[in-house]
């Protein structure tokens, strides 16, 4: 019986190790194209090149237009920590408020809050892009931060569960203290929530630096182009298109959400399983 029941857990961790490996399959891909010779990336069968060159990455980096790619590096970076800066603050003052304070409408409010959810993006594209080309935010970041400084329905309610399983008791013991609703939130809830709000900031960085059709919608100078667009400019619909740089500079925009995930990654999964079981 033993034996048989190692047998089945060897098994399975042999499974699960393959499915592994065929999901990273095209990383591994990407990894070795963007060190193949050009002439091999589309041609070669094998993940190996027949002799490694980093003459993409020198490419890649010098970019486009005397633009090196580094430049679309840190707009992308000084729009992810803007964005995250603005959801954590908005989103959880506004979970505190539905969760710790009581005030008219409350239960709608945060109904309608959540329908939001169910309204895709695509919906109000159009409004958007009006409302912000009339006021003269085309063409700046202005449409691509302003909006989370608002706060995401999601990230409301999910640290909104979160905020609920904390005991009112540290409330009430604040407030003996000669804790205000301002002091509260920000020397017992916000420490406390801190799986919650991490969850909510690697969510955003990873979805405002993964965004490519927001950023194409409202930016048109290259020089504020973020690192999806700059890596379009490496394809040319005439057909020559610089694969290896494209490779290269795809390599290297994985790197900042994998650092990103895996430094944050003990409050990801903290937040993640301990929201769901908040009553």
């Amino acid at each position: 019986m033993a034996i048989n029941r190692q047998f089945k857990t060897a098994l399975f961790h042999v499974i699960v190790l393959g499915c592994g490996l065929l999901m990273l399959y095209p990383v591994f891909w990407l990894i070795s194209s963007s060190v193949k010779p050009t002439t091999e990336i589309f041609t070669s069968k094998g993940l190996w090149p027949s002799s490694i060159t980093f003459e993409h990455y020198s490419q890649g980096w010098n970019g486009l237009r005397n633009i090196q790619f580094g430049r679309f590096f840190l707009n992308s970076i000084l729009l992810c920590v803007v964005a995250v800066i603005g959801t954590v603050l908005s989103s959880s003052m506004a979970a505190f408020s539905f969760a710790r304070i009581d005030f008219p409408l409350k239960n709608l409010l945060f109904a309608l809050m959540l329908g939001t959810i169910m309204l895709p993006g695509h919906v109000t594209l159009i409004p958007q892009y009006i409302m912000f080309h009339e006021i003269g935010w085309v063409d700046t970041y202005l449409p691509l931060m302003t909006p989370k400084f608002v706060g995401d329905a999601f990230f409301v309610f999910l640290i909104v569960q979160f905020i609920r399983g904390i005991p009112k008791e540290l409330d009430e013991s604040a407030k003996i203290d000669g804790c205000g609703w301002f002091t509260l939130y920000f020397r017992i809830i916000m420490p406390l929530s801190l799986p919650a709000l991490m969850t909510a900031a690697i969510f955003t960085f990873m979805g405002t630096w993964d965004d490519f059709f927001g950023q194409l919608i409202y930016l048109s100078d290259i020089k504020k182009f973020t690192v999806p667009l700059g890596l379009r400019l490496f394809l040319d619909s005439s057909g020559s298109s610089n694969w290896g740089a494209v490779f290269a500079m795809s390599v290297l925009s994985i790197v900042p959400s994998l650092v990103i995930f895996f430094l944050g990654q003990k409050y990801f999964t903290q937040g993640i399983a301990t929201t769901g079981l908040k009553g």
